[in-house]
């Protein structure tokens, strides 16, 4: 009986993601910011020397193909934990046996996928191993591991963000797939390129769901008679579950929405803002997406004069991710309105972008000693902190203390327009200026009379 669950399990073929699992780094798409030509994350990995470290990011990104890769390349010994049949008692025992081999002089890789489902007591189970060296601990995880990784833990490893795939990322996967014999190579698939950009939109950032998608969609084709699968766009639909907006071949429709969206909200039309959300919403965009591009417009082109467009953005942003899509678009048509009709202002953006020239032209600029931290006696004896005004201890609440490096002396970043709340800004703004410049001369004719 055994044998012949074990024929019958060969004889069923893998799902389309697990044939294409990527083998090497070569083949590996996506996350250039850490496996790029000279990243950290490729060194350790093609050089063997990674240390404890967890790879945290959404579904789909590759956390646990990179492990693969990792088992694959390195001459320690590799063992696979599941969060969700092991165990203390098998995570202890595992443990001890990795503590024996590295008497021996043979290191252990411990892969624990999903290390967010270990609860404290068998997270607690590693810890002594990790700290003294007998394992190397890989987690890998969709949640946020500040708050699920207990501290003594995550102190000892690495943390590598891993990001959500693009839509380019996921296109080469897809026509990977289509081409590569352990996917449709040895199949003659017809599938326009338009309909692959749709399909890599759809997953959002998913390779397994892009794979899987494409199985389908591919399963599922018009055979002709000369033995060709052909997709057509009813096919992806219907496997898509909804009426996906087909981008074009080089994928602008999907940044003519967004762009359409972000100008009408700037030009104050509600109308043809709610219109262009709702284009992109029914077309089956990420509705994170669109209140990530709001939360940023809403202090691009709002700012300050009117701070409640940030909290209304970021309150939508929220609802989002607690609800989704469908519930959530009258989420969304609320911070959209809320911002289109908002009083404008592009403050916010002219200031970080003019200060950022400065920043990075004179980059080595050093902080005044007067505005200088001085923990230690030895700071104080180089006059770090020397002559400081604590603003509070005065009656006006300030003072004409210089903050700014002496070469950026007199430079202006914010310059507050009169629109909306940020006329009012730009009137207390003023009067600081004004202060601030009275009370420096004096105290430069102050200093004049005393030398």
């Amino acid at each position: 009986m055994m044998e012949q669950m074990s024929l019958f399990d060969r004889e069923v073929p893998q799902p389309l993601a697990a044939r294409l699992r990527p083998r090497d780094l070569d083949e590996f798409v996506g996350q250039t910011h850490l496996l790029g030509k000279g990243k950290v994350l490729r060194r350790l990995i093609e050089s063997d020397q990674v240390s404890s470290m967890i790879f945290w990011g959404p579904p789909g990104v590759g956390k646990t193909t990179l492990a693969r890769i990792i088992a694959n390349r390195t001459r320690a010994k590799f063992i696979d934990f599941s969060a969700v049949t092991s165990g203390i008692k098998e995570i202890r025992e595992v443990m001890q046996k990795a503590d024996d081999n590295r008497r021996y002089g043979e290191k252990t890789i411990v892969f624990v996928d999903e290390i967010h489902r270990f609860n404290k007591a068998q997270q607690d189970a590693f810890l002594p191993f990790v700290e003294k060296g007998s394992i190397i601990l890989i987690g890998a995880t969709t949640e946020n591991p500040s708050f699920e990784v207990n501290g003594a833990l995550l102190s000892r490893c690495k943390v590598f963000v891993l990001q959500a795939l693009s839509a380019e990322d996921i296109t080469v996967l897809l026509n990977r797939a289509l081409k590569d014999p352990r996917g449709f190579g040895d199949m003659q698939v017809e599938m326009e390129p338009d309909m692959v950009l749709a399909l890599a939109n759809f997953a959002n950032g998913d390779a397994r769901t892009a794979l899987s998608t494409l199985e389908m969609v591919v399963l599922n084709g018009e055979i002709r008679e000369d033995g060709t699968t052909v997709v057509t766009k009813e096919t992806l639909e219907q496997c898509t579950s909804k009426k996906s907006l087909l981008y074009d071949k080089k994928g602008e429709e999907h940044y003519n929405l967004i762009s359409a969206l972000h100008k009408s909200m700037r030009n104050s039309d509600p109308d043809a803002a709610v219109y262009w959300l709702a284009r992109m919403l029914e077309a089956g965009e990420d509705p994170l997406y669109v209140a990530r591009r709001v939360v940023r417009f809403a202090s691009e082109d709002v700012g300050l004069a009117d701070p409640q467009a940030l909290t209304q953005a970021v309150a939508a942003y929220q609802a989002c991710h607690y609800l989704g899509m469908p519930e959530c678009n009258v989420h969304l048509t609320q911070a959209v309105i809320y911002v289109a009709m908002a009083p404008k202002s592009n403050a916010m953006e002219v200031a970080y972008n003019t200060a950022k020239v400065d920043a990075v032209e004179q980059i080595a600029e050093p902080v005044p000693l007067v505005i200088r931290n001085a923990p230690t006696d030895l700071m104080k004896e180089l006059s770090y902190g020397e002559g400081y005004m604590y603003a509070h201890d005065y009656e006006e609440k300030l003072t004409a203390m210089q903050c700014l490096p002496d070469s950026l002396q007199g430079r202006e970043y914010y310059r507050p327009t009169t629109q909306g709340q940020e006329a009012q800004l730009k009137e207390r703004l003023d009067e600081i200026k004004t202060w601030k410049k009275e009370h420096s001369l004096g105290e430069k004719k102050d200093a004049n009379r005393n030398s």
